[in-house]
């Protein structure tokens, strides 16, 4: 079976200083990678690298399936409303009614509100509803628990088990603890 992510070799640095590597790993179907690390080793910078955002100092990264990325920008238009800008990702992915519903990050009761009077959790669990989208196999999720309280991470943790059960994959770099059965850890460190 072929890996929906596959590295070989990737290095990755930020304004000319070295922040990791060299990395090898694969992510295949129902696989999970939990990637960690103190601030400055290069935990964006590897998910930007994967999602395409970012060269690679050197090595190869080879996708084999549409992606999702969350960065640590909501990407939230304060002038819509919820349910409109969700829309908007939804037409902007071209996934239409497959992104999982408002109901699914808790905000279906706020659909109408404009997204300027959304608390910081809100406007996370915003953004990660037009992420979880189950038409894009991998999901590259950067720091998805910031300002999130503990029934919408338990929330995430159950829409994470469900994309993998159905076949996605998951790759996070985050400081929380995620509860995610069988995933792989990545500890990056200074170098």
């Amino acid at each position: 079976m072929t890996a929906l992510l596959e590295v070989q070799g990737l290095v990755g640095a930020r304004g000319g200083h070295h922040l990791f590597g060299p990395i090898d790993l694969s992510l295949s179907r129902g696989g999970a990678l939990l990637i960690g690390g103190a601030n400055g080793t290069g935990k964006s910078t590897l998910l930007r690298i994967l999602a395409g955002l970012l060269a690679p100092e050197a090595g190869a990264v080879r996708v084999n399936a549409a992606l999702r990325y969350l960065g640590h920008h909501d990407a939230v238009k304060p002038a819509l409303t919820v349910a409109e800008n969700l829309a908007f990702w939804q037409r902007f992915n071209g996934c239409g009614a497959s992104a999982p519903p408002l109901a699914a990050v808790g905000l279906e009761r706020l659909a109408a509100m404009p997204a300027r009077y959304l608390s910081a959790g809100q406007r996370r669990r915003l953004a990660l509803a037009r992420t979880l989208d189950a038409s894009a196999p991998i999901w590259l999720l950067d720091e998805p628990t910031n300002g999130l309280d503990a029934a919408s991470v338990t929330r995430l943790e159950a829409e994470v088990d469900r994309h993998r059960g159905a076949g996605g994959a998951v790759a996070v770099a985050t400081h929380a603890v995620l509860r995610l059965p069988e995933s792989r850890r990545l500890e990056l460190g200074r170098t």
